[in-house]
């Protein structure tokens, strides 16, 4: 529909300069009034189209019909009063019809075709003659020829713009479409890895816990809890193995397989303050530091994924040779932006050129690469987006975008 807009708003000019020249520049006697009459309705349909395009609304095949249809009407009113079929410039019905059978379902392109036809036949016995001033018969047709030239470059002209035009949109098409079919593969990948995850998890379960046991059980024996050193060492790897639990609870909270976990309300000052905290305490040679909201403390649900996602950032941060990560969370206009910097090694031209597709990083190791591309897909979910580059001055600068409604509290939530 926008295409046609477009080329109604050149046919309008084109009216226009020919009505003129023929008037005025070669004295010939036309209907002005009922001429004018076309271009004035055409420029009327195109100013009441723009609401339909500000919409966005894909046009149906019957109101693309009906807009060719008036610009069918419209020439044919034009034609009608200069000379019919004589005129010079009734080919330009063959530009309906092609721009017909490129935009509309067959039926309405054979109704198209008709329509044309009769018209065409019609005006071979109704039309208005042109009162040409007294001329030869060789200055009429060479007056022709000289009409029928200006008709075929105006229709190449117009066919070459809206056939390139649909050429960059079947481009963007193709484009598009071959995002989604990445997005679907990267859908099905991260289903996979979940599953994997989770079955790993479940399988975790139980040496973990057997383990945990077995360590509370040695700290009681008296012979242990007399060496101060063994002592020390069941106690690192008793919380160990409370933080490996508490991976595993956090990959079943993430895959929603845990029973008897409930959804954890908080605000997005202590969400980000228990994130750095949780990180920084098995990192104490790497500084992060949390910049203030601004007095912005809006309540959201406390999401794992998300939590994740941070982790990641922080530890890509720390394999970079990062010793100072910084962390500056922003909202404006309902929407969360939180930028994470450091000053590490920055990322490698190739690892920005395709951020967010597996097995994209400089690692030499197998299976290396997935953080950033779950990082990018857990975003893309929430309804975010992810810029990533390097900063002038050294290290990397991450840039996370989501929409603040995708973690905030709902009313089912708050009335849970």
């Amino acid at each position: 529909m926008l295409l046609l807009v477009q080329l109604r708003w050149v046919a309008v000019f084109g009216q226009l300069v020919t009505i003129s020249v023929v008037a005025w520049g070669l004295g010939v006697r036309l209907p002005l009034p009922w001429l004018l009459v076309a271009p004035v309705v055409l420029t009327l349909i195109n100013l009441s189209s723009l609401p339909m395009l500000h919409r966005g609304r894909a046009p149906t095949d019957r109101q693309l019909f009906l807009a060719l249809f008036v610009d069918v009407a419209a020439l044919t009113l034009q034609l009608s009063l200069s000379g019919g079929v004589t005129n010079p410039f009734a080919p330009l019905y063959l530009l309906q019809v092609v721009l017909g059978a490129i935009l509309l379902a067959p039926a309405y392109a054979w109704a198209l075709i008709a329509i044309t036809s009769l018209c065409t036949a019609g005006l071979s016995f109704v039309y208005h003659p042109l009162y040409l001033v007294q001329m030869s018969r060789e200055a009429l047709f060479t007056l022709y020829l000289q009409g029928s030239l200006v008709c075929f470059v105006l229709m190449a002209v117009l066919l070459l713009l809206f056939v390139t035009r649909i050429n960059q949109n079947l481009k963007a098409r193709d484009s598009y479409l071959a995002d989604l079919r990445q997005q679907a593969a990267e859908q099905v990948h991260i289903v996979r890895m979940g599953l994997l995850a989770s079955g790993a998890a479940h399988e975790l379960g139980t040496p973990l816990a057997s383990l945990a046991v077995i360590l509370s059980d040695w700290r009681r024996v008296p012979i242990f809890a007399l060496d101060a050193d063994l002592a020390a060492d069941m106690g690192v790897m008793q919380a160990e193995v409370e933080r490996c639990k508490a991976i595993v609870t956090g990959i079943l909270i993430s895959a929603g397989e845990a029973r008897g976990e409930a959804t954890i309300r908080t605000t997005l000052r202590t969400f980000l303050t228990e994130v750095v905290d949780s990180w920084r305490a098995t990192h104490d040679q790497v500084a992060v530091d949390l910049t203030d909201l601004a007095g912005q403390d809006p309540a959201i649900i406390s999401d794992t994924a998300l939590r994740q996602v941070f982790a990641t950032l922080f530890d890509n941060a720390v394999e970079a040779g990062a010793r100072h990560v910084q962390l500056r969370p922003a909202i404006a206009r309902g929407v969360l932006g939180i930028t994470v910097a450091d000053d590490g090694r920055g990322f490698a031209p190739e690892i920005l050129e395709r951020l967010g597709q597996p097995y994209q990083s400089t690692k030499a190791q197998a299976g290396a690469g997935l953080g950033l591309f779950l990082l990018v897909n857990t975003l893309r979910t929430l309804g975010g987006t992810v810029r990533a580059a390097n900063r002038i001055g050294g290290g990397a600068e991450v840039h996370l975008s989501l929409p603040l409604s995708a973690l905030a509290l709902g009313e089912a939530n708050r009335d849970a």
